[in-house]
């Protein structure tokens, strides 16, 4: 990834990043959140359309989630989620079974504010991954042992 843009045009927001050029908001520079543990974070996830009928979805971790951290968010689209973490608004995301159209532009806009992101055990992430973690850096690691706990998302 060299470059990524993300529009809301509901709120006339412009996310853009160019790689090792920072990430910015209708031209202001991004950074992520400074919380530094998850006990005190607002994370944001989503889940897929077919919830009901595939086997594999985000609850358990949902559910693990919601225990741990300060509240978890459901705003439907992953590429504002991501651009959520990057403007400090959020402080982590995680989702399965998304798509790099879903992920590739909001993934770099989090790298270039400063935050992190892997796939769901850690590993360097890849627009093919089932899990996508993105977060603060701070909180990284706390996220990727919540989502092991009892290995509820594979990664």
């Amino acid at each position: 990834m060299v470059a990524g843009v993300v529009h809301d045009p509901l709120r006339g927001e412009t996310f853009e990043a160019a790689k090792d050029g920072g990430a910015w908001l209708n031209g202001a520079r991004l950074s992520v959140s400074s919380v530094g543990s998850l006990d005190e974070s607002l994370l944001v996830t989503g889940f897929a359309y077919d919830i009901r009928t595939n086997p594999e979805t985000n609850l358990d971790a949902f559910a693990k989630f919601a225990l741990r951290c300060q509240g978890v968010r459901r705003t439907g689209s992953a590429a504002l989620d991501l651009c959520a973490v990057a403007a400090g608004r959020a402080d982590g995301f995680w989702e399965l079974r998304l798509k790099p159209w879903d992920t590739a532009a909001g993934w770099l806009i989090v790298r270039e504010a400063g935050g992190r992101v892997t796939d769901g055990m850690g590993g360097p992430f890849h627009l093919a991954a089932p899990v996508i973690v993105a977060s603060n850096s701070l909180i990284h690691g706390e996220m990727i042992e919540t989502l092991r706990d009892g290995e509820s998302v594979n990664g």
